[in-house]
C-alpha cells in the first residue's frame, strides 16, 4: 500500500470533495420543502439543458463504461465495441419516446414508468410487475458501479481477506447513502459536473500519452491481434467473424432498447424542465459515444502494455493500466475519475428504485393515504436498503466480469418495453395480454441466461448473454443476444393474449390519459398529481 500512497491521498481527497458536494447539494436550488418525491426524487422537475446534460450523461456513462467495456475488449476483442453503436442508435428512438413520457408525466404528476402504466392500462397488477422489474434490474447495475470503485481500491493495494477486503467499499457506500438520503437527486446532479470534467481530462490524456509510450496505434492493434490469434475462444479477435456478428447486432440493438427503460434513465429525463431540454440533450448526448469509443480502446492498450489483472478480477485491467502508464499523482486523479464516475449513477439508480417502491408498492398496496412527506420518507429509507442489496451482490456474486451484471439487467428490463415504450403510442394491447407476455418473456429470459456457460472461465450458468442457436436445434455456431429472444417471446404472447382477451370480451382497464396529454409542455395549465387510489386524478 505504501507504494500507492500518493494515489491514495489524491483519490481520497477528491472522493471527500465530491462527497462534501453531495451534502451541500441539499441547499443547492433548494425549495421551501424537500419532503416530496417531486423535490427529493426529481430535483423539483426544473433542471435546464446543462444540468440535464451532465446528469443524464453521468447517469448513462457509468463505471460500466470505464471498467467493464475495456475489460471486455481486453478479453474478447471486437465484441466489446457493441457499446458504441448502441449508444448511437438509441438517441433517435429515445427522442420519439421520452418526450411523450415527459409530457404525460407532466400532466399527471407521474414519478415512475409504473405510474404511467397504472394510468394507461388501468392495471395495478401490471404496474406492480413493471415496478418490481425496474427494481430487480437496477440492483445489479448499482452493484456494477460499486464494483468499479472496488477495482480502483484493489489497484491501490487497499485489500484484505474475507469481509475485511470489502470494508472500503462498504465505507464508500455508507457515504454515498448518507448524502443521497439528505439531498436526493440534487446530489448526483451537482457531482456530475466534477465527474465529467475528470473523465474528459483522464481520457484525453490516455489517448495521447499511452499510445505514444507504446509505439503508436499500429503496434497496439498488432499486439491485440497476436493475443486473440492465440486464444482458444473462436469468437475472439479485433474483427467480428461469422459466428458472432448476429450476437453483436442483436446485443447492440437490444441494449439500446433497454437503456432508457431503466428507471434511472427515466428519472433523469423527468427531472428536465421542458420538452426542449430533452430534445437538445438527445441531439447532443451522442457526443459521449466518441468518448466511449476511446475508453473502449483502453482494453487494447492494456494488451499492448502487457497489463495483467489482479488475480482473476478482470475489472482491474484499466486501473492497472493507469498505474503502469501514468505518474502517481495523475494515476490518483484517474482513479478518482473512475470512482466518482460510479457515485453519480449509483445515487440516481438508488433514488429511481426507491421511487418505484414508494409509488407503486407502498402507496398502492400498503398505505393508500400516504401524503407527500410520507412518500419522501419511505423513498429515502428504501434508497438505503437498495444500496445494501447492491453491496450484497458484490459480496455474494461472481463479479470477475462485471459486464455480465449489466447484461443480465438488460434482459430483465427489456420485458417492460411493451407496456412502457409501446404503451406511449398505442393501447392496442390488453392488460391481460401484457401481463401474460411479461411472465412468458421473463421466464424465457431466465431460462436462456441459465443455459449460457463459458468454457474459458468455467462458469456453467449466467456466464453472459450470448445464447448459442444450436441449443434451439439449429445447425449453426452463431449466437444471439438472449434479451432479444426473450422480448420476442414477450411480444408474441402479449399479442396472442390480447387477441384472446378481446375475443372473450374480457374487461379492460380505463385509460386515464388523453391524446393531447402526450404533447403538453412547460406552462401547460393542466398540471396534475396522479392519485393512485381508485378514482380520477386530482387538480392542484
Amino acid at each position: 500500500m505504501e507504494q500507492h500512497l500518493t494515489e491514495i491521498i489524491i483519490f481520497t481527497a477528491l472522493f471527500l470533495l465530491v462527497s462534501g458536494m453531495g451534502f451541500v447539494a441539499a441547499r443547492w436550488r433548494r425549495p421551501t420543502d424537500l419532503a416530496s418525491l417531486d423535490e427529493w426524487g426529481l430535483g423539483g422537475r426544473n433542471f435546464g439543458s446543462w444540468i440535464t446534460w451532465f446528469l443524464v450523461g453521468g447517469d448513462l456513462y457509468t463505471a460500466y463504461t470505464f471498467v467493464a467495456v475495456p475489460a471486455l475488449l481486453w478479453s474478447a476483442g471486437a465484441m466489446g465495441f457493441f457499446a458504441v453503436p448502441y449508444t448511437i442508435v438509441i438517441y433517435p428512438m429515445v427522442f420519439l419516446v421520452l418526450i411523450r413520457l415527459w409530457s404525460v408525466s407532466h400532466i399527471h404528476g407521474f414519478v415512475t414508468p409504473a405510474d404511467f402504466v397504472r394510468a394507461r392500462f388501468g392495471s395495478p397488477t401490471l404496474a406492480l410487475l413493471v415496478a418490481i422489474t425496474g427494481i430487480v434490474a437496477t440492483m445489479p447495475y448499482i452493484a456494477l458501479q460499486l464494483v468499479g470503485i472496488e477495482a480502483v481500491l484493489k489497484s491501490m493495494g487497499v485489500t484484505g481477506t474475507g469481509m475485511a477486503g470489502h470494508l472500503p467499499i462498504i465505507i464508500a457506500f455508507a457515504i454515498l447513502a448518507a448524502y443521497t438520503y439528505q439531498s436526493g437527486l440534487r446530489a448526483p446532479a451537482l457531482i456530475a459536473f466534477v465527474k465529467d470534467t475528470l473523465i474528459y481530462i483522464v481520457i484525453l490524456a490516455a489517448i495521447i500519452i499511452i499510445p505514444a509510450k507504446l509505439g503508436g496505434w499500429d503496434v497496439i492493434f498488432d499486439k491485440a491481434q497476436e493475443k486473440f490469434a492465440a486464444s482458444p475462444a473462436p469468437g475472439d479477435g479485433i474483427l467480428l467473424n461469422a459466428n458472432n456478428q448476429l450476437q453483436y447486432i442483436t446485443l447492440a440493438f437490444g441494449s439500446a432498447l433497454a437503456l432508457f427503460l431503466y428507471p434511472h434513465s427515466i428519472t433523469g429525463v423527468l427531472a428536465s424542465r421542458n420538452r426542449d431540454v430533452i430534445k437538445r440533450n438527445m441531439s447532443a448526448l451522442p457526443a459521449y459515444s466518441l468518448l466511449l469509443g476511446l475508453i473502449a480502446l483502453l482494453g487494447y492498450m492494456a494488451i499492448a502494455a502487457g497489463t495483467t489483472p489482479i488475480g482473476k478480477d478482470n475489472n482491474t485491467i484499466v486501473p492497472r493500466l493507469f498505474d503502469q502508464m501514468f505518474p502517481d499523482w495523475f494515476t490518483g486523479v484517474a482513479y478518482a475519475a473512475v470512482g466518482i464516475g460510479a457515485l453519480v449513477p449509483a445515487a440516481i439508480m438508488s433514488i429511481a428504485a426507491a421511487n418505484l417502491f414508494t409509488r407503486n408498492i407502498y402507496k398502492e398496496y400498503i398505505n393508500r393515504n400516504a401524503n407527500d412527506a410520507d412518500e419522501a420518507r419511505v423513498s429515502k429509507i428504501t434508497s438505503l436498503l437498495v444500496k445494501v442489496g447492491a453491496v450484497a451482490c458484490i459480496l455474494f456474486l461472481d463479479t470477475g466480469f462485471s459486464i455480465d451484471l449489466q447484461l443480465i439487467g438488460g434482459v430483465i428490463i427489456l420485458q417492460t418495453l411493451p407496456a412502457v415504450a409501446l404503451g406511449l403510442y398505442t393501447r392496442w394491447f390488453h392488460r391481460g395480454g401484457l401481463i401474460a407476455g411479461w411472465i412468458a418473456g421473463m421466464t424465457a429470459g431466465m431460462v436462456l441466461l441459465y443455459n449460457i456457460g463459458n468454457p474459458v472461465t468455467g462458469k456453467l450458468h449466467f456466464a453472459g448473454s450470448a445464447f448459442p442457436l444450436e441449443k434451439l436445434g439449429l445447425d449453426t455456431k452463431m449466437t444471439i443476444y438472449a434479451g432479444i429472444l426473450a422480448l420476442a417471446v414477450n411480444l408474441a404472447v402479449a399479442a396472442l393474449g390480447t387477441v384472446i382477451a378481446r375475443a372473450m370480451k374480457m374487461a379492460d382497464g380505463d385509460d386515464a390519459t388523453h391524446p393531447d396529454h402526450y404533447l403538453a409542455d412547460e406552462g401547460d395549465p393542466r398540471i396534475k398529481d396522479l392519485d393512485l387510489t381508485p378514482g380520477s386524478p386530482k387538480t392542484h
